[in-house]
């Protein structure tokens, strides 16, 4: 329960600014979860997790996860979005790789980091349904390197979960 807590609240720091809307859970997925809410009318759709494991050398670290967004109102989907739990540093991309694949075209604002345009995020969610696990490399504010490792068992299902409530 810990888990969605983190995610919902986290969510609300990692896209843009939403109304007032309380997420429903569409249903947990292997290490996924996915939810919906309304905002003012517009219904968004996000699957979210957390890493299985997290290293690097630092004393405090906030919550860490990753999210895949839709918003059909406004024609976003697979929107894919980091939260670090550190501050990153600045104009110091972060580095994804799931596979034998890597993907540098990343950019960080505070906290978050997401992927350059929305053709880096359609080649990084097909990644995710093929993958087995994914890693997220950083450099936090500090100069600190990190190294999340999330499972991908489940993403696929909470992706056509997400997929089928906000279509194209």
């Amino acid at each position: 329960m810990l888990k969605y807590f983190l995610v919902i609240c986290g969510l609300f720091f990692t896209t843009a600014s939403y109304a007032a809307g309380q997420p429903q859970l569409l249903g947990e997925f292997g290490d996924w979860t996915a939810w919906t809410y309304n905002d003012g009318g517009n219904t968004i759709c996000y699957i979210a997790s957390t890493p299985k494991k997290d290293e690097g050398k630092y004393k405090k670290r906030g919550d860490i996860y990753a999210v895949v967004t839709h918003r059909p109102r406004e024609k976003t989907f697979d929107e894919v979005s980091f939260v670090a739990g550190y501050e990153f540093q600045k104009k110091a991309p972060f580095t994804v790789k799931i596979g034998n694949q890597a993907f540098h075209n990343t950019f960080t604002d505070a906290n978050k980091g997401w992927m350059i345009n929305s053709a880096e995020d359609q080649k990084i969610v097909a990644a995710m349904k093929r993958g087995s696990r994914m890693i997220v490399e950083g450099r936090s504010s500090r100069g600190t390197q990190t190294k999340d490792t999330y499972s991908l068992k489940g993403f696929s299902n909470a992706y056509r979960t997400i997929s089928a409530k906000c279509k194209k």
